[in-house]
Protein backbone atom coordinates (compact mmCIF):
# COMPACT_ATOMS: atom_id res chain seq x y z
CA UNK A 1 0.00 0.00 0.00
CA UNK A 2 0.73 3.34 -0.48
CA UNK A 3 0.67 6.11 1.39
CA UNK A 4 -1.00 9.28 0.43
CA UNK A 5 -0.48 12.73 1.84
CA UNK A 6 -3.32 15.25 0.95
CA UNK A 7 -4.52 18.82 1.98
CA UNK A 8 -5.50 18.54 5.96
CA UNK A 9 -8.98 20.69 6.80
CA UNK A 10 -10.31 21.34 10.27
CA UNK A 11 -12.45 17.82 10.16
CA UNK A 12 -8.70 16.50 10.53
CA UNK A 13 -7.65 18.32 13.83
CA UNK A 14 -8.85 15.11 15.95
CA UNK A 15 -6.73 13.00 13.65
CA UNK A 16 -3.81 15.10 13.67
CA UNK A 17 -4.18 15.80 17.64
CA UNK A 18 -4.37 11.99 18.10
CA UNK A 19 -0.48 11.80 15.64
CA UNK A 20 0.56 14.79 18.01
CA UNK A 21 -0.36 13.38 21.67
CA UNK A 22 0.97 9.88 19.95
CA UNK A 23 4.16 11.05 19.28
CA UNK A 24 4.96 14.13 21.10
CA UNK A 25 5.54 14.26 25.14
CA UNK A 26 4.48 17.80 25.41
CA UNK A 27 1.48 17.78 22.67
CA UNK A 28 0.22 20.64 20.84
CA UNK A 29 -3.30 21.72 22.04
CA UNK A 30 -6.35 21.45 19.90
CA UNK A 31 -6.78 25.02 20.08
CA UNK A 32 -3.12 25.26 18.79
CA UNK A 33 -4.02 22.99 15.75
CA UNK A 34 -7.31 25.12 15.44
CA UNK A 35 -5.39 28.62 14.98
CA UNK A 36 -3.44 27.05 11.58
CA UNK A 37 -5.99 27.12 9.16
CA UNK A 38 -6.17 30.28 7.25
CA UNK A 39 -4.77 31.35 3.85
CA UNK A 40 -1.31 31.62 5.13
CA UNK A 41 -1.00 27.99 6.64
CA UNK A 42 -0.11 25.01 4.86
CA UNK A 43 -1.55 22.01 6.00
CA UNK A 44 -1.58 18.13 4.99
CA UNK A 45 -1.91 14.56 6.16
CA UNK A 46 -0.22 11.30 5.31
CA UNK A 47 -2.94 8.76 4.97
CA UNK A 48 -2.15 4.28 4.81
CA UNK A 49 -5.25 3.25 3.71
CA UNK A 50 -7.81 5.60 5.08
CA UNK A 51 -6.02 6.16 8.52
CA UNK A 52 -4.27 9.27 9.67
CA UNK A 53 -0.23 8.84 10.63
CA UNK A 54 1.10 11.95 10.12
CA UNK A 55 0.81 15.46 9.57
CA UNK A 56 2.72 18.73 9.55
CA UNK A 57 1.62 22.71 9.77
CA UNK A 58 3.39 25.57 8.36
CA UNK A 59 3.19 28.94 7.85
CA UNK A 60 4.01 31.61 4.80
CA UNK A 61 5.19 34.99 5.51
CA UNK A 62 6.20 37.04 2.11
CA UNK A 63 8.60 34.69 0.91
CA UNK A 64 9.71 32.67 3.88
CA UNK A 65 8.14 29.91 5.38
CA UNK A 66 7.98 28.05 8.97
CA UNK A 67 7.23 24.61 9.38
CA UNK A 68 5.91 24.54 12.74
CA UNK A 69 4.84 21.35 13.64
CA UNK A 70 5.23 17.70 11.75
CA UNK A 71 4.54 14.48 13.66
CA UNK A 72 4.15 10.72 12.89
CA UNK A 73 2.37 7.82 14.65
CA UNK A 74 5.14 6.20 16.94
CA UNK A 75 4.59 2.96 15.17
CA UNK A 76 4.88 4.12 11.73
CA UNK A 77 8.17 5.73 12.39
CA UNK A 78 11.16 4.81 10.30
CA UNK A 79 9.23 3.61 7.82
CA UNK A 80 10.24 7.01 5.42
CA UNK A 81 6.94 8.58 5.95
CA UNK A 82 8.46 11.76 8.00
CA UNK A 83 11.03 12.55 4.48
CA UNK A 84 7.58 12.41 2.35
CA UNK A 85 5.69 14.92 4.64
CA UNK A 86 8.91 16.73 4.85
CA UNK A 87 9.30 16.86 1.11
CA UNK A 88 5.78 17.78 0.34
CA UNK A 89 5.97 20.74 2.61
CA UNK A 90 9.14 21.96 0.73
CA UNK A 91 7.42 21.38 -2.71
CA UNK A 92 4.15 23.59 -1.49
CA UNK A 93 6.85 26.21 0.17
CA UNK A 94 8.51 26.33 -3.39
CA UNK A 95 5.27 26.48 -5.61
CA UNK A 96 4.06 29.48 -3.05
CA UNK A 97 7.49 31.37 -4.43
CA UNK A 98 9.13 31.02 -0.64
CA UNK A 99 12.97 31.79 -0.51
CA UNK A 100 13.57 30.33 2.69
CA UNK A 101 12.10 27.99 4.88
CA UNK A 102 12.82 28.19 8.50
CA UNK A 103 11.96 25.22 11.84
CA UNK A 104 13.16 24.73 15.16
CA UNK A 105 13.34 21.11 16.70
CA UNK A 106 14.46 19.93 20.28
CA UNK A 107 18.19 19.89 20.28
CA UNK A 108 17.05 15.68 21.89
CA UNK A 109 15.49 15.10 18.75
CA UNK A 110 18.27 13.36 17.17
CA UNK A 111 16.33 11.87 14.17
CA UNK A 112 14.31 15.31 13.32
CA UNK A 113 17.85 16.88 12.68
CA UNK A 114 19.02 14.26 10.74
CA UNK A 115 16.20 14.62 8.74
CA UNK A 116 16.52 18.07 8.28
CA UNK A 117 20.32 18.24 7.66
CA UNK A 118 19.71 15.49 4.89
CA UNK A 119 17.57 17.47 3.57
CA UNK A 120 19.51 20.88 3.48
CA UNK A 121 19.41 22.51 6.26
CA UNK A 122 21.71 24.03 8.12
CA UNK A 123 21.79 24.99 11.80
CA UNK A 124 21.62 28.58 12.61
CA UNK A 125 20.89 29.37 15.92
CA UNK A 126 20.28 28.09 19.53
CA UNK A 127 17.53 29.29 21.46
CA UNK A 128 18.68 28.05 25.07
CA UNK A 129 15.92 26.85 27.52
CA UNK A 130 13.00 26.76 24.72
CA UNK A 131 11.34 23.46 25.36
CA UNK A 132 10.10 21.21 28.54
CA UNK A 133 11.36 18.10 29.61
CA UNK A 134 10.72 16.33 32.65
CA UNK A 135 14.09 17.23 34.21
CA UNK A 136 13.26 21.29 33.44
CA UNK A 137 14.21 22.63 29.76
CA UNK A 138 16.19 21.71 26.50
CA UNK A 139 17.66 24.41 23.52
CA UNK A 140 16.33 24.46 20.58
CA UNK A 141 18.02 24.41 17.60
CA UNK A 142 17.01 26.80 14.90
CA UNK A 143 17.24 25.41 11.28
CA UNK A 144 17.14 27.08 7.86
CA UNK A 145 17.01 26.08 4.62
CA UNK A 146 17.53 28.18 1.71
CA UNK A 147 14.93 27.55 -1.45
CA UNK A 148 15.64 30.56 -4.09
Amino acid sequence: MTAKIRSATEADIPAMLAVEQAANAYPWTEGNFKTCFSERYFNAVLELQGEVLGFYVGQQVAVEATLFDIGVVPGAQGKGYGRLLLQHFLAQAESKAVLDVWLEVRQSNTAAIALYESAGFIQTGLRPNYYPTKQGREDAILMALPLG
